[in-house]
């Protein structure tokens, strides 16, 4: 562990600016750009960096998706073509930081396109296929399995999800909804973590979030060590994450 840490916001203010800085800022499930990530976005804006906040496969209203309209993988693409604006826009130092499932889709870009980053920031981590176990969100994995296997798998239809303790049904082809909810598949964030580069890696859990009780052996300490990297606990819930975290946030992006 690399740093366990539970202190006031402004015990990690530093001087300087973010001038260079990139920022691709991911929403989380059901949400829009730059909803509970605004706050942090502004102020990492203010410090002189320049965000992004690319709409994602998983967008929607009151943490309910749309739908999955896309896989898991092809998902991701909507981050890189965000990076390359950035770039295009000046910026040097390309930090790609999301929520929830934000988060989780971060870690997978980097698993999957390590080159060119300066770190990867997971605030308030979720969507976890491997622990979902409700019976509900089961069967609806099976349902997707075999509509594939009977040449179905772009036929949409409605599957069981939920958000924080919260269940509906969401309309995905069965190939799209498997990609994000496979226990074995390609959304799991231990194994992305663990595939991603040597790289900074901030991860920021809240003291309330369900998932602060894994701690860091959850996902983090799989991640390969960088001196950077560091483990924070903050006070706060699930969904104030971002905003209670933009000085320890903009503190370890200076570090950088």
């Amino acid at each position: 562990m690399l740093g366990l840490l539970l202190l006031p916001a402004a015990a990690f203010a530093q001087s300087g600016s973010l001038a260079g800085f990139g920022i691709v800022m991911v929403h989380g499930k059901g949400g829009r750009p730059l909803g509970p990530t605004k706050p942090l976005a502004d102020a990492l804006e203010a410090e002189g960096a320049r965000v992004v906040s690319p709409r994602m496969a998983w967008a929607g209203t009151a943490g309910q998706p749309d739908s999955y309209d896309i896989p898991y993988d092809q998902a991701l693409g909507e981050i890189g073509q965000a990076i390359a604006l950035l770039r295009a826009q000046g910026a040097r130092k390309i930090v790609i930081a999301g929520q929830s499932l934000g988060a989780n889709a971060v870690i997978g870009y980097a698993a999957r396109h390590p080159a060119g980053l300066a770190g990867v920031m997971s605030l308030a981590a979720g969507h976890t296929p491997e622990r979902f176990g409700r019976p509900d969100i089961v069967a609806s994995v099976e349902k997707a399995r075999q509509m594939i296997k009977a040449g179905r798998g772009q036929e949409a239809t409605d599957f069981a999800d939920s958000n924080q303790g919260k269940s509906f049904q969401v309309n995905a082809t069965p190939k799209a909804y498997l990609s994000f909810f496979d226990p074995t598949g390609p959304a799991v964030i231990p194994h992305n973590a663990a595939a991603m580069p040597r790289v900074p890696f901030l991860w920021v859990i809240g003291n309330a979030d369900r998932l602060s009780e894994l701690g860091p052996s959850y996902a983090f300490d799989a991640a390969a060590k960088h001196p950077k990297s560091q483990y924070r606990v903050v006070n706060a819930g699930h969904i104030d994450t971002p905003s209670a975290s933009k000085y320890e946030v903009i503190s370890w992006l200076k570090s950088l």
